[in-house]
């Protein structure tokens, strides 16, 4: 074995790993950087990359056969498949530069292609190599949950670790699981000339706001997918092409293609945590305010700590361990502000609290104001007025902010900026929007707040009245 004293070791090279080993080569410390299969992690090669550029493939077809809302005559899309799927691999290679290894060892990050594994608190092995460390960083990512029904171990299936290999396209794809991934990959298929059902257990995308699911749902629905909700699965049969999903509820259903898209697990298997003294709780890693784990030379961050599982949570938690471990003293991370976005169309966008959340916490005290799409000039020349933005106030602060529509993931970042710097409803209100822009829905919808207690404020008409007589 050779041994290899560092002062930091990531375990990792997806975006939370390779965001704090960039960070602290870029400032000074001598970094190792372990990864055991793909550099870029499931972000570059199994997640918002290949699914964002399989949707806008989608999108494409999807405006060939709706241009006569524009004047253009409507044409049926002629669909390629595998030139579709060569498109985004195209894509993933392009942005696969960033995350290279080639890159990383210019910066100075000594990289180990290799699966770590911990032999003490603060050694891990790794391909020969026992990294001895300052400080240590867990960023292994998640994997996709299959569920351990009858039939699964013998029957074909995809996850979103393998839909993207398919060249040749899906006649009737099943998916199971109706949360971001599912929906995001049923309408890019459905647009792509796939027939498509989603089945879920529950409701589509249950945890979100459902006053404003229920306008992507009916997109869903008009372009043809299925959804089949509140039934159990125990069962799936069949061969390549021909499967068959068993229900309790609705009986069995069959398709060509299973998608699992039902959530996701921590990898942390073959880590050795405790040979290292570190917790895991429901298989993800125990960490404190600071993602600092039980061991507290080694930090967790992104998926593989239990945390909100989207690429930016995990770049923002990097953010926060950079400081602790180069400079040596903790910041206080704070999620308020943190958007997340399904990039359906139209797109669902949230920050802060659902308006279910904010009323089970703040009772009668809340005040909910919304306003629609068709109301934005921007929308109605682009013929994209389905959607509508939710403001959730709590004694004169946003404490939510929820979209549906067009564009939904830009007009949430701002909202972003406003929780999280805890700004007030005056400085939205007062701000200078270009017009025509979706983003004066930002405005609109602050502006609502305000003439509401402008507008009916009997006191306020009074003074107005005695300027405007006696004023000169």
């Amino acid at each position: 074995m050779v041994k290899i004293k560092t002062d930091v070791l990531v375990v990792g090279a997806g975006s939370a790993g390779l965001s704090v080993a960039v960070g602290a080569v870029q400032l000074g410390a001598r970094v190792v950087l372990l990864e055991g299969h793909k550099m870029g992690g499931d972000c570059l090669n199994y997640g918002c990359v290949p699914s964002k550029a399989l949707l806008a493939s989608a999108k494409s077809a999807r405006e060939q056969i709706t241009a006569s809302q524009f004047g253009i005559p409507d044409v049926v899309a002629q669909v390629d498949y595998a030139a579709v799927q060569a498109h985004v691999k195209d894509v993933m290679a392009q942005i696969a530069l960033v995350d290279s290894q080639e890159r990383m060892e210019r910066l100075g990050i000594d990289v180990i292609r290799a699966y770590g594994s911990f032999l003490s608190r603060s050694e891990v092995e790794a391909g020969g190599y026992v990294i001895s460390a300052r400080r240590i960083v867990i960023a292994t990512g998640s994997h996709p949950i299959i569920p351990d029904i009858a039939g699964v171990k013998s029957v074909p299936y995809y996850t979103n670790e393998t839909i993207f290999d398919v060249s040749r396209r899906p006649d009737h794809l099943i998916v199971i699981g109706g949360g971001a991934v599912g929906v995001e990959m049923a309408q890019a298929h459905i647009r792509l000339g796939s027939r498509v059902t989603i089945i879920e257990e529950k409701t589509l995308l249950a945890r979100h706001d459902q006053e404003l699911v229920s306008v992507l749902v009916e997109r869903l629905r008009s372009e043809g997918v299925e959804i089949v909700e509140g039934v159990d699965v125990f069962k799936v049969s069949g061969s390549t092409g021909a499967v068959t999903v068993h229900t309790r509820q609705r009986g069995a259903i069959a398709g060509t293609h299973i998608l699992f898209a039902i959530g996701r697990r921590a990898n942390t298997h073959s880590l050795n945590l405790q040979a290292a003294a570190i917790q895991a709780n429901n298989g993800s890693i125990q960490v404190d305010s600071h993602f600092r784990t039980t061991n507290k030379r080694v930090y967790a961050v992104g998926d593989v700590n239990g945390g909100p599982q989207f690429t930016h949570v995990a770049g923002y938690q990097a953010g926060c361990v950079i400081r602790s471990i180069v400079f040596g003293f903790s910041s206080r991370p704070d999620m308020s502000g943190i958007p997340w976005v399904i990039y359906t169309d139209p797109e669902l966008a949230q920050v802060g609290m659902t308006e279910a959340r904010a009323r089970a916490r703040y009772g009668s005290k809340l005040e909910v104001l919304c306003t629609e799409y068709a109301y934005n000039d921007r929308a109605c020349v682009e013929r994209k007025t389905a959607g509508m933005i939710k403001l959730i106030v709590f004694r004169g602060r946003p404490v939510g902010v929820s979209v549906v529509g067009y564009q939904a993931g830009e007009i949430v970042n701002l909202w972003s900026l406003v929780l999280s710097r805890k700004l007030k409803l005056s400085h939205v209100a007062s701000m200078v929007v270009a017009y025509p822009t979706i983003s004066e829905l930002n405005k609109t919808i602050a502006g609502v707040y305000w003439s509401r207690r402008l507008f009916n404020s009997n006191g306020l008409k009074w003074i107005v009245r005695f300027i405007q007589r006696w004023i000169p």
